[in-house]
């Protein structure tokens, strides 16, 4: 079935090869349409995305001569007024709620945390409004708050909804991902950790979308994120950094998408569903193979894909946060493993959260602690960080909390512990 959707290649790889520089893989505007229609996707996507790509040319000329327009309104007018006032390009003030206009509502959702959609739902349009008028009426006074927030302007988005969630506490400087309330006359009553939604031990059914809806919620009732200096429970300590990664995940396949040229968002995300298949079997080995023979799986698949790694880098990392959004785990887990089967390591992290949290996989928390403390060996090597770069405090909470997992928080291990070398695994995925 593999090699229908796959496209067959002499490329040779093994497990000494030199980790592709994360550089590479941001120059996307560099690749045309071949960086996911030439790779996994294969080639019958192609002909169908041809064949489609013609048929919309033929109606779009079939339709200039009657020359369609959207119906500007006062409501759109407000919509892209406020949008722009808070950094989100939705070009001019006419009213109509065009691509662009949708373009920008996506990027205030995904700012915000919330569903990516482009139409704005009754909350999130009231709270867009709400904070416009708040902000134009504040004066010298909405200065200064922007002019101290991290965001600028943007940021008075976050502090409005805080207030208005209820939550007076100010935004930590480098917390670039805050809570997703839902609107008041719903919102749960949520006053401590011990309210965490169990979805532990239900496979890949339960949605993250929800959940990390439900621990954005809790993180911004509870004044703000969890530190390895304040965290008593590490399990929602993890929650809240599995949601904050996969955030930016999304955000980071946003901005990768809109440099791939000749291939529209919609387009992207259906030739991205092509890795649930084909990584189901590699996702599904997690919870009872180990590190090293997950790893050498993945890397000797590696060669079939036709693709050279700064290429397939560039394509996991849009199907990364594809399948976040969507909410489909293998595609997101799948992408996961292909990019730290290219050398990327830090993505190990992102394994770790899913097995420690069984989202697409079953729960296995000794799993997920060889995951977890590969990546963590990784960050005291010195790769980049992928997730929250500005937060170097991250890394010793991360490795707190994955330590602590399953041990009573009374006796939860010192923030500074480091883990027995014994128990990092030994391959050679990276040439150190």
């Amino acid at each position: 079935m593999v090699s229908k959707i796959i496209t067959a290649s002499t490329v040779v790889l093994s497990l000494s090869f030199m980790p592709v520089d994360r550089a590479q893989a941001d120059k996307a505007g560099a690749f045309a349409a071949g960086a996911l229609i030439g790779g996994l996707v294969g080639h019958a996507i192609t002909k169908e995305n041809q064949r489609k790509k013609a048929a919309a040319t033929r109606q779009s000329t079939t339709q200039r001569s009657v020359k369609p327009s959207v119906p500007a309104t006062n409501e759109g007018r407000q919509i892209q007024a406020s949008l722009n006032y808070f950094g989100f390009d939705a070009g001019k003030v006419d009213g109509q709620l065009g691509r662009r206009s949708r373009n920008a509502v996506s990027s205030y959702q995904a700012y915000l945390g919330y569903p990516i959609t482009g139409q704005l739902t009754p909350f999130e349009q009231t709270l867009l409004f709400s904070s416009f008028n708040r902000a134009q009426a504040g004066g010298y006074s909405t200065t200064q708050q922007a002019a101290q927030h991290p965001d600028g302007t943007r940021g008075l988005l976050k502090l409005y909804r805080s207030e208005m969630a209820g939550t007076t506490t100010a935004p930590a400087a480098n917390v670039t991902v805050a809570a997703a309330p839902a609107p008041a006359a719903v919102e749960p009553e949520v006053t401590s950790t011990s309210a965490l939604p169990n979805f532990l031990d239900n496979g890949s059914g339960p949605s993250l979308t929800a959940h990390c809806n439900m621990i954005s919620l809790i993180t911004n009732t509870n004044g703000g994120f969890k530190t390895a200096a304040t965290m008593t429970d590490p399990n929602a300590a993890l929650n809240e950094q599995f949601c904050l990664a996969r955030t930016y995940a999304i955000s980071n396949s946003e901005n990768l998408i809109t440099k791939v040229q000749a291939v529209t968002s919609d387009q992207v995300v259906e030739q991205c569903k092509q890795f649930g298949p084909v990584m189901q079997p590699f996702v599904a080995s997690l919870p009872v193979k180990p590190l090293a023979s997950v790893t050498q799986d993945v890397v000797a698949f590696l060669p079939s894909t036709g693709m050279p790694l700064s290429q397939l880098q560039v394509t996991a990392q849009i199907c990364l946060g594809v399948g976040y959004r969507i909410d489909d785990m293998n595609v997101a887990l799948g992408s996961a493993l292909l990019l730290y089967a290219t050398g990327d390591r830090v993505y190990a992290e992102l394994i770790g959260h899913h097995l420690a949290q069984g989202f697409g996989t079953t729960r296995q928390i000794d799993a997920a602690r060889f995951w977890y403390a590969d990546a963590l060996s990784a960050l005291d090597a010195g790769s980049p960080a992928v997730f929250a770069p500005g937060q170097p405090e991250r890394t010793e909470l991360l490795r707190k909390a994955s330590m602590s997992l399953g041990i009573s928080t009374g006796s939860i291990a010192p923030a500074n512990t480091q883990p027995q070398a014994a128990s990092l695994p030994a391959f050679g995925i990276v040439s150190e």
